[in-house]
């Protein structure tokens, strides 16, 4: 549990989904769906077969290096062995060391950070992302993978509803999202963290961050050499990994989030 009781934990918000980017999730040189799903999933299955008390762990730690790529994008943040899916169904990712996976026995002590470390840890998205979004990403995000992406990534979720808010002089509130409609266009924005047409391909690139194996770097994107001034939509196209060719593809990019935000403000009109 977290020192601060008024904050809501974001990593198990329901039954749907969950996140473990804290633990490295995605963190690996491929860390695309698909080989997540086969990565989490052998583990899991692994775990299951092998471990039943903590003295079973090496067994477990020692098989699942053997058998997976462990190089990073980043080699400072550790990646767990530990974290696998937690349900039948693979939507919620988390701590296979956890007692409530384990008949009540802890068994994170024998983690890279230790349990106390584990326990407590909040990312800056509890406290950088207000409460209201943190609501509106749990309403219409129902899938593991793109739910952690955007939970961690602060200024797609801010920057996107502070463009609405200006719009429409007011904060979103997070019963809007009763509204099919207004969920549709949400979650197309947000689906942009995975299917965003001018995101680069490079396999250090994660969001607005760049990484040399040993440091990370915020990216740059080069308006004036395309002899354009800096776009209103620069900390999104940061945020889903943006690399243009020319000018013209920054204008297509700016049209896509500007219709977006468009329709969304004009259904919300609509709505009230």
């Amino acid at each position: 549990m977290a020192a601060n009781s008024s904050i809501v934990v974001l990593c198990q918000p329901d039954e749907g989904k969950s996140c473990g980017a804290c633990c490295g999730l995605y963190n690996y040189v491929d860390s695309s769906r698909e080989s997540l799903i086969k990565r989490l999933g052998a583990r899991t299955k692994r775990f299951r077969e092998i471990v039943a008390l903590p003295g079973d762990l090496e067994r477990y730690a020692a098989a699942t290096f053997a058998a997976e790529d462990f190089r990073k994008r980043y080699e400072v943040i550790y990646c767990c062995e530990y974290l696998g899916f937690l349900d039948r169904e693979e939507k919620k990712v988390g701590c296979l060391l956890h007692p409530m996976q384990n008949n009540g026995i802890d068994m994170r002590d024998q983690s890279f950070y230790g349990q106390e470390v584990c326990a407590g840890h909040l990312c800056p998205s509890h406290h950088f992302i207000p409460r209201p979004q943190q609501i509106i990403l749990q309403n219409i995000i129902d899938d593991w993978y793109l739910y952690g992406l955007c939970l961690t990534d602060i200024d797609l979720v801010t920057n996107y509803f502070r463009l609405i808010a200006d719009r429409v002089g007011e904060a979103i509130k997070p019963g809007v999202f009763v509204n099919a409609a207004l969920k549709r266009v949400a979650l197309e924005y947000f689906n942009w963290k995975i299917t965003w047409p001018f995101r680069s391909r490079e396999a250090n690139r994660l969001g607005k961050y760049y990484f040399d194996g040993s440091q990370y770097m915020i990216s740059h994107i080069d308006y004036e050499g395309f002899g354009l001034e800096l776009s209103p939509f620069n900390a999104i196209f940061l945020s889903l990994s943006s690399e243009f060719a020319d000018g013209r593809a920054v204008r297509d990019a700016e049209a896509l989030i500007e219709k977006n935000i468009e329709t969304f403000v004009s259904l919300y009109t609509d709505f009230l």
